[in-house]
């Protein structure tokens, strides 16, 4: 139905780009006007453009010419001339969209026409790439011409310090990765001082790679942790204890027969599709006995319940070299898409400690979220956002529901000639293996470069055995060995190379055929024994006069030159070879992350040809619908070294990755409507923060604050619906005892009790608050009254916003559980927080008034305060005494009373530290 609608009213994506075609070709016949100014004429372009909107001109209106000057620049300042579906691409990016381009296209490129036409706005411009070479490489590539058009570039790293992320930040546009632009946002909404904060805003994204950083990574949320007091010991003593049971695999659960087979043996059952891992009865009793426990469930053993069930997990669903590697005595996260190691990041709710028990390594202590939020909602608070990506259709669903953005298909400069040929089936993963080796060495020894792609660590590591042996001589990349992964892709395409890789490793690098000269040259210099630093400037593009570096520059370019000779033979010989062949050594669980594999080869109308090899051994083929196939080939008698080639076998493929995506789509919105609630919530918080961070006078709102929960414990004390009876004036007068009123407030006779209202009572309270206020005022000055108050405020907000992070975790571990009482948990999670934020937000009111008026400050001179308890001992000739003053630690109403009467401080009546009683 959908392909007859595309014929009848033509296909999206073609629609959108005749629209955009006449703005093209404005820009287009720009060209000789641009063509023909001096290199000073074409720079003061920028400050005309910049007067233009100034004077009311929109970027709409300027966007033909900004385009131009921009290609025209890059022409002179980096021998690349946009090609038309640059140019058009720019535009869709420009108009907050998401571009798909082809592997090959020059996206770097294309990104430098929108950034260059946002920049002139000075609001900055964000681009955002998937790790920190590519934010270094085209900052300092694409800088060049930035900065030849006087536009400043910057660029966030790991490892900068506060002043040098807020230059960075101040450029027009500046360069990062999504964890550095997230972690950044959330840090600026933890500081004290405004001049702490480096972000200025977000006003326009352009994400590089923006499937992988929107979708791939919208399952894991950013999380600032602290430490937190909980102990790890538990961790070790319930990985023991999981050593000790019996763990049966399935490929899922489906019937309770089933289940009832599989607990004869089983202490525990991993479910290898839903990745989960739990006890059975038997594991439960063991539980018990090993624990000297009565009853596991019981709600007093969830901590330990909880221990026990992520000793499992770590055990029976995440496998070392696939989900993470062991790198220095730390347990480092292997990203499930990219293959890249992800360095900072930690599995939550203990997952990450469990492994870290099961591997004999250091176990960290258990964190506290300081500060959370998901890359969905991270990249919602950009005024526009855009992206490019050479897959993005598959999910185009899935960027307009969650982002409002659509996906436009620009065509390829040159037409696409690789030949994709059909999957090769097999009914063993060693029989495929075995015809994997024979395909690579068959190609390898007619001098065609291949590129294989695996999805693990480990599977890479057993190709590259099985290679050894056949005496081929190939490199491998994966998350072990990912330091030079640009480099080790960019010789992909040499002439009879052979690279093993993680299906992403490299992404972001072109595999030019023949080999890349940039990369050679820096090896060259390597040999030469040319320091690091010095390689790494070798071509970079900032101005300096340094004798060294321009001596390295000079070597570089020398080189650089020479390997463009040499390679250029090297190039046709491939290409008559047949170009680059891609072999994918299984299928993701993603289509995308296929087509980028096979994207890696049929660059800019090179030849190329991709070929996929599966078994029914694969986890795809045996999760996910592999057993009419299975059954099939045993009909047919099929062995293990016969492959098959049939249409059935794609669509059964396919429909099995359509039902992943659409299963993970779930999990990603699942995640999105939960942190929504917090959303809002966040909003609200960080708009606080940032009135008192801004420097406003808060004096009358910290008086609302105190008047506000003054009213809310007097309603809750003496509520008005309720008979006097049943008032609790006792509890309200301890409530404020002491900081607020002395023994003989609030204290009335019958006749008053009938004829007192609750309202009296308020403006009582707020009279006394608002006297000692002034008090604190006179004796402390404006100054330090207005700092004090600052200060106190954020603190509260700080200690209770955490505290509530915490909660509201809490809340959505046990949330889900209210399905079975048919209610959305969504829902629930929504009022209940809601509900729960109410409260925090009274507790900042009431903690906020109290420090406001009992906190103390060192001054050199102690301010007069007036005393509220009025005392009541005597001497013996029956005059008044004053109590004596006592400086120290506070006494907690649990410490024992330092009368030494043994009873508690808040149940004891002595004189001497109670001289109300």
């Amino acid at each position: 139905m959908g392909n007859i609608l595309k014929a009848f009213f033509g296909n999206y994506s073609k629609r959108e780009l005749k629209r955009i075609q006449p703005l093209c070709d404005k820009v287009l016949a720009l060209e000789e006007k641009y063509k023909a100014l001096s290199d000073e004429d074409l720079q003061a372009q920028t400050p005309a453009l910049k007067e233009r909107l100034a004077n009311g001109e929109t970027l709409d209106d300027i966007l033909p010419d900004a385009f131009a000057v921009c290609r025209e620049a890059s022409a002179r300042v980096l021998q690349m001339r946009h090609f038309p579906v640059q140019i058009i691409g720019g535009i869709v990016l420009h108009q907050g969209r998401i571009a798909e381009m082809k592997t090959g296209e020059g996206k770097t490129l294309v990104a430098t026409l929108p950034a260059y036409l946002n920049g002139l706005a000075g609001k900055g411009v964000h681009v955002v790439t998937v790790n920190d070479y590519l934010a270094r490489r085209d900052s300092e590539w694409m800088g060049k011409l930035y900065r030849f058009l006087g536009l400043s570039v910057g660029l966030i790293a790991h490892d900068m310090d506060n002043a040098s992320r807020q230059r960075a930040y101040n450029a027009d546009i500046t360069y990062g990765t999504n964890n550095e632009f997230g972690f950044d946002y959330l840090r600026d909404n933890m500081v004290i001082y405004k001049e702490n904060k480096v972000q200025r805003g977000h006003n326009f994204a352009i994400v590089d790679e923006v499937d992988s950083i929107l979708i791939d990574e919208a399952r894991t949320p950013l999380i600032i942790s602290g430490q937190g007091d909980k102990s790890t010991e538990l961790y070790n003593i319930a990985d023991a204890f999981a050593q000790t049971l019996h763990m049966v695999k399935v490929a899922d659960l489906d019937t309770k027969e089933d289940n009832d087979e599989l607990y004869k043996d089983a202490d525990y059952i991993v479910n290898e599709k839903a990745k989960t891992a739990t006890l059975t009865p038997s594991g439960v009793k063991k539980a018990e006995a090993y624990f000297n426990v009565e009853n596991l469930t019981d709600a007093d053993n969830i901590t330990l319940q909880h221990h026990i069930n992520q000793a499992i997990k770590a055990r029976g669903v995440m496998t070392r070299d696939i989900d993470y590697v062991v790198k220095d005595g730390e347990v480092i996260i292997v990203d499930e898409f990219t293959g890249r190691l992800m360095y900072g990041r930690r599995y939550n709710e203990g997952l990450h400690q469990a492994i870290e028990a099961k591997e004999g390594v250091k176990v960290a202590r258990e964190s506290k979220t300081l500060a959370t939020i998901t890359f969905q909602n991270f990249f919602r608070l950009y005024t526009k956002l855009s992206g490019m990506t050479g897959t993005a259709m598959t999910e185009e669903d899935e960027f307009r529901e969650i982002y409002k953005l659509d996906v436009i298909e620009i065509p390829t400069n040159r037409p696409m000639i690789r030949q994709d040929l059909p999957d090769v089936v097999y009914k063993t993963e060693q029989g495929k293996f075995n015809a994997v080796i024979d395909d690579i060495v068959e190609h390898h020894e007619k001098g065609q470069p291949v590129l294989v792609g695996t999805i693990s660590i480990e599977k890479s590591e057993r190709l590259s055995q099985l290679l050894k042996r056949r005496g081929v001589k190939h490199v491998v990349l994966n998350a072990k060995y990912h330091d030079k992964e640009a480099e080790i892709v960019a010789q992909a395409g040499k002439k009879g190379a052979v690279t093993i890789a993680t299906n992403m490793a490299g992404r972001g690098t072109d595999i030019m055929l023949g080999g890349n000269a940039e990369y050679m040259a820096k090896a060259e210099m390597r040999r030469m024994q040319y320091p690091e630093e010095l390689i790494s400037e070798a071509d970079a593009h900032s101005d300096t006069d340094n004798e060294e570096i321009l001596e390295a520059r000079k070597t570089f370019q020398e080189l650089n030159n020479k390997y463009k000779e040499e390679t250029k033979g090297e190039a046709d010989e491939v290409r008559e070879a047949g170009g680059l062949y891609i072999i994918g050594t299984e299928r993701h669980e993603s289509r995308r992350i296929d087509n980028q594999l096979r994207g890696r080869a049929g660059r800019q109308g090179d030849p190329g040809m991709s070929r996929f090899y599966i078994s029914l051994e694969d986890d795809l083929m045996r999760l996910f619908g592999g057993e009419r196939i299975t059954q099939m080939m045993n009909t047919l008698k099929v062995d293990e070294n016969t492959p098959i080639e049939a249409g059935m076998l794609t669509k059964t493929i396919e429909g099995a990755q359509k039902k992943i995506e659409g299963r993970n789509f779930g999990i990603r919105k699942n995640v999105l409507q939960y942190d929504d609630v917090m959303s809002r919530q966040r909003e609200i918080v960080y708009g606080q923060r940032d009135q008192v961070l801004n420097g406003e006078d808060l004096r009358d709102q910290i008086v609302k604050m105190i008047e506000q929960a003054i009213e809310a414990q007097v309603d809750k004390y003496l509520p008005a619906a309720t008979l006097r009876d049943d008032w609790d004036l006792n509890g309200l007068r301890e409530h404020y005892m002491g900081w607020l009123i002395g023994p003989d407030d609030l204290q009335y006779d019958e006749t008053e009790m009938e004829k007192l209202e609750p309202g009296f009572v308020k403006d009582e309270l707020t009279k006394k608050a608002m006297e000692q206020y002034e008090a604190r005022e006179q004796a402390y000055g404006d100054k330090v009254m207005r700092e004090l108050e600052r200060v106190i405020l954020l603190k509260n907000v700080d200690r209770e916003w955490m505290d509530h992070i915490d909660a509201m975790e809490e809340l959505q571990k046990g949330i889900r559980l209210r399905a079975y009482a048919q209610r959305d948990p969504v829902v629930e999670y929504r009022l209940e927080g809601f509900d729960m934020f109410d409260e925090m937000i009274a507790t900042i009111r009431e903690n906020t008034a109290r420090m406001m008026l009992t906190v103390q400050l060192r001054t050199q001179e102690e301010p007069k305060r007036e005393q509220v308890a009025k005392p009541t001992a005597t001497s013996a000739d029956g005059t008044d005494t004053a109590q004596p003053v006592r400086k120290g630690k506070k006494i907690g109403p649990n410490d024992p009373c330092p009368c030494g009467s043994g009873k508690k401080f808040k149940k004891c009546t002595c004189a001497e530290y109670h001289p109300q009683n």
